[in-house]
Order: C-alpha cells, then structure tokens, then sequence
C-alpha cells in the first residue's frame, strides 16, 4: 500500500468518527429537548390560574381634633421594696474622766495692821541757845595760834536723864581742835527736856546743832 492510500484512509477514518460523534450529539440534544418539553408541559397542566384581587387599602383614620391631649404614658410601679432585719447598732460610749482638779488656793489671813509709828517729841534744850554755852576762854590755844575759825555741825544723842550721851561731828570745820572742843563743851554743860514716846515716857533722841568759831 502506497503512502497516498494510507493518507486517504486516515482521512476517511477521521470524518467517520467526527460524524459519528455529531450523530450522537444530536441525538443527544433530541433526547434531552423531548424529555424537557414532556416535563413542563405536564407541569403547566397541573398549574391551576387564578386572579388575585388586591385588597383595598384601609381608609384613613381622621387626624384627632386639636384639644385633645394623648394619652399619658403608662409608668410601671417601681418593684416592691426588700426590708432586711439588721440587728441594732450598739454604741459603745467611753467615760470622759475629768482631770483632777487644782486645789482651791488657801487665801492667807491678813496681815496684821502695821503698828503705828510712835510719836516722839523732839529734846528741848533748858540751858538757852547752845551758842551761849561757849565762853570767849574755850577758844583752843593751838586754833588761835594758827588762826583757825569756822562752823561745826555735830549731832548730839540725848538720853532719857536730859543729858548728852552721845557727841558727833557731822560737817567739820576743818579744824580737829575746834570740833573737838564743841563736842566736850556741849556734852558736858547742855541739858535738855528728854524726848517722850506716845505713852509720855522719857526716851532717847537725837539732835543735830551748829557751833560758829571767830576769833576776836
């Protein structure tokens, strides 16, 4: 067999076999398409048709007249309250303890009145001016020589007998034997009333008298 016959035979078997695959197509499509139509036409003969009316709409409600209010909304009670039993609170109270208080301070007695101040009279002297009982001769030789003069203050004590018991020189003339002689004249020739107390009893006072010195 040439190359020729055995191309044509390849030929022949294609075409064979591609109308035969096109015959079963169509066969195919014929099964396919008679079975559909048999199944909706028995569907469509078992459909029953009818109309469906639609239902008129609802009338409308009129709107409310304006004076009437709506009405209030509808308030739930509040769910019942649930009382528990709690035991009573216990206060403990805590005595507040006052601190001692101080003792009352005990008021002295009074001190007694101050006795009074005793009244004293004063000496008096009972032999005149004191400056008379120096005499011209009483001058102090050892003053003249050196010619001393001047005013002597002494403070004399007098007791309760009138008599000077106590002689001292409270501003000095500046010379010793001036002061001296004052006090030996005074207290050996001045007498005196004594001073008396309160009671009218002779007592001890004192007395303060100025002697002058000028030489002649």
């Amino acid at each position: 067999m040439s190359y020729a016959q055995r191309k044509e035979m390849g030929t022949n078997r294609t075409v064979s076999v591609v109308i035969v695959a096109l015959v079963h197509v169509l066969l195919g499509y014929v099964i396919i398409s008679g079975l559909a139509y048999n199944v909706v036409k028995e569907s469509v003969e078992d459909l029953k048709t009818f109309d469906v009316e639609e239902e008129p709409p609802p009338p409308e409600e009129p709107p409310p007249p304006p004076d009437t209010l709506p009405p209030p909304p509808q308030v739930s009670a509040p769910p019942p309250l649930v009382r528990f039993d709690s035991p009573p609170l216990q206060i403990q109270t805590t005595p507040v303890i006052q601190p001692p208080l101080p003792p009352t301070p005990i008021a002295a007695p009074p001190a007694p009145p101050a006795p009074p101040v005793p009244r004293v009279t004063q000496p008096r002297s009972v032999s005149g001016n004191l400056q008379g009982l120096r005499r011209n001769d009483d001058y102090p030789e050892s003053a003249i020589e050196n010619e001393e003069q001047g005013s002597v203050t002494v403070s004399l004590t007098v007791g309760p007998n009138g008599r000077v018991s106590g002689c001292s020189v409270a501003s000095s003339s500046g010379s010793r034997s001036l002061d001296s002689t004052t006090c030996r004249i005074l207290t050996s020739r001045a007498r005196f009333s004594p001073a008396q107390d309160n009671a009218g009893n002779a007592t001890s006072a004192t007395v303060r008298q100025v002697i002058r010195w000028v030489l002649q």
